[in-house]
């Protein structure tokens, strides 16, 4: 477990070195323009639509090692393709590697930490691998800033060189994984000729319930963090481009620090619970923006609203992430794993690309309705979580339930008629 810990959060140190820098390097260093730049964006996000549907039967049929390996290196040969890209086809064709690859490695991770736990011990696997991950994209970026010069393309270069190394840091990683012999993992390997599939997927009413929560939760948060929000704030609340990276910061800075004390609170609630709460915190978040733009307070209480926003949104990723990929876990039966790992994250990626593209030009001109829609959005999260909850076992609701001793010491059976007559 701490060797996938350990490659997962170098894949996202990785990845932190670019993610930031991927429009500027291609519109900009490279000189391919604007809507270039948009077409290898839409590409990165597309060819992850493209390849997820087939990724989770590999897992579920191979295992997700070897899945993993080939999105690694897939994704490493995309890094250095997008680093020495120069005209429009290489960039797009790097893109297309670079994002097929990427996002095959997540379903993999997910399914290895699933193989390598207990039930009871996700809520934990998951929470780790969340706050390593965003600590890892945070130092990336923050090292890739201070390497990068818009002047050098070579500067470029060395950021997708060390990107594309630390896929290969991640294969080497978890290729030494041996998960035969986890007690965890007894009878959860995919059997041979095993039913499942698509239909199977959407037969389960609990599942497609929280992929359809799972889209609403990325579509009123992530899908508007460099889109949406952005253009609201420096539009409507005169944010300085500067600020927005003080509020990302303050987003990250809250995971980082709660990811640990929210476990404990979460840990003893109801998971539906927990998303519902997620919700009404995402609803407060969103007024506050909303004052933030549409208020008339000062230019630097606006600033530290808007601010306030983006912490507050971290507060309900940190209770996230112990909560909702346990639960896809929990819910998925034993052949089907990866399909279900990798269905969630395609609703996931729908709701990225279809989020900056409903977000963006409201936050940039309709500022009241763009607000309000939101805050329902946050609310509907609450409404869907609660209707989730009925779906589900005790069990998978609440897995602190089964780690309870009995409080039953001993039970007495009052002697029957007939044995007191004999």
């Amino acid at each position: 477990m701490r060797r996938i810990q350990a490659g997962s959060a170098l894949s996202a140190f990785g990845l932190g070195f670019t993610v930031p820098y991927l429009y500027v390097y291609v519109a900009q260093v490279r000189d391919l323009g604007a809507t270039t730049a948009g077409v290898v964006l839409a590409v990165f996000a597309m060819a992850a639509l493209v390849v997820l549907p087939f990724s989770g039967r590999a897992i579920d049929r191979r295992g997700p090692v070897p899945v993993l390996l080939v999105a690694s290196g897939l994704a490493a040969v995309g890094a250095v393709a997008m680093g020495l890209a120069s005209s429009v086809p290489a960039a797009v064709g790097a893109a297309a590697l670079l994002g097929a690859g990427t996002a095959v490695l997540q379903p993999a991770l997910a399914t290895m930490i699933v193989w390598c736990s207990e039930p009871v011990g996700r809520t934990r696997a998951f929470a780790l691998q969340f706050f390593l991950q965003n600590l890892g994209l945070g130092l990336g970026g923050l090292i890739g800033g201070q390497l990068v010069d818009v002047s050098r393309p070579d500067s470029f270069l060395l950021l997708f060189s060390i990107e594309a190394a630390m896929f290969l840091v991640l294969a080497a990683v978890v290729g030494t994984v041996k998960t035969a012999g986890s007690p965890a993992l007894q009878g959860a390997r995919p059997a041979e000729g095993g039913k499942g599939g698509i239909r199977a997927l959407l037969g389960h009413k609990a599942m497609v319930q929280l992929c359809v929560l799972g889209f609403v939760l990325f579509f009123a948060c992530y899908g508007q963090f460099e889109s949406g929000l952005a253009a609201y704030g420096t539009e409507a609340a005169g944010i300085a481009p500067s600020t927005l990276g003080i509020a990302l910061a303050a987003n990250t800075a809250v995971i980082v620090l709660a990811q640990f004390l929210v476990l404990k609170f979460v840990e003893r609630r109801k998971r539906s619970r927990v998303i519902a709460a997620v919700g009404l915190i995402w609803a407060l978040a969103w007024i506050i923006a909303g004052y933030a733009g549409l208020g008339h307070g000062s230019q630097a209480m606006a600033t530290a609203a808007f601010v306030s926003t983006y912490a507050l949104f971290g507060l309900g990723e940190a209770m996230l992430s112990p909560t909702v990929a346990p639960l896809v876990a929990d819910l998925a039966p034993e052949s089907m794993v990866g399909s279900y790992n990798s269905a969630f994250a395609l609703v996931k990626q729908l709701a990225l690309a279809v989020g900056p593209a409903v977000g963006g030009p409201m936050g940039a001109s309709l500022h009241g309705p763009y607000i309000v829609t939101f805050v329902l959005f946050s609310l509907l999260v609450t409404v869907l979580a609660v209707r989730l909850g009925k779906q589900l076992t005790p069990v998978q609701n609440q897995p602190s339930l089964a780690t309870k001793p009995s409080r039953i010491v001993v039970r007495h059976e009052p002697e029957k008629e007939t044995a007191a007559a004999a």
